[in-house]
């Protein structure tokens, strides 16, 4: 019997911690589905979350970031409409400017108040978490 798990990623929230409110870097997908993401991606075989994150978060946005904690998990098999994932999302710092690169078209930095509407996946829940988090201490239930 051949068994079907979830795929595991990472989602890393970077913060600019060398600019005014901590604004966040946000990726314009290149592929489907279209629209602005968390960086992040899947976990090779082999590796660690950890690494992956770092990995990920250089290859789409050329920022060299430091993970600063895990910040929760998401696993609602719907959040990804290409296969059923699990993501491990982690809170990074980083400084300088961002650039888009690998599965990135575009790259943006936006203060928490200005998220664009178009959000893939579930990171308008993602975000909205974080939000909660950074502005009143609270963390998701698991």
């Amino acid at each position: 019997m051949a068994y079907r798990n979830p795929a595991p990623t990472v989602d890393i929230i970077i913060e600019l911690i060398d600019r005014p409110d901590r604004p966040i870097v946000l990726i314009e997908r290149k592929h489907e589905p279209f629209g602005w993401a968390i960086p992040g991606g899947f976990v090779d075989y082999g590796e660690t979350v950890e690494t992956a994150a770092i990995r990920e978060a250089e290859e789409e946005t050329g920022l060299k970031v430091q993970l600063v904690e895990q910040f929760h998990l998401y696993s609602d098999p719907t959040r990804d409409p290409r296969q059923h994932t699990i993501s491990l999302v982690f809170i990074a710092t980083a400084t300088g400017s961002p650039a888009a690169a690998d599965d990135a078209k575009d790259v943006g930095v936006f203060e928490l108040w200005k998220i664009p509407t178009n959000l893939c996946f579930d990171h308008n829940q993602v975000l909205h978490d974080y939000r909660r988090y950074r502005d009143y201490g609270f963390r998701p239930l698991p």
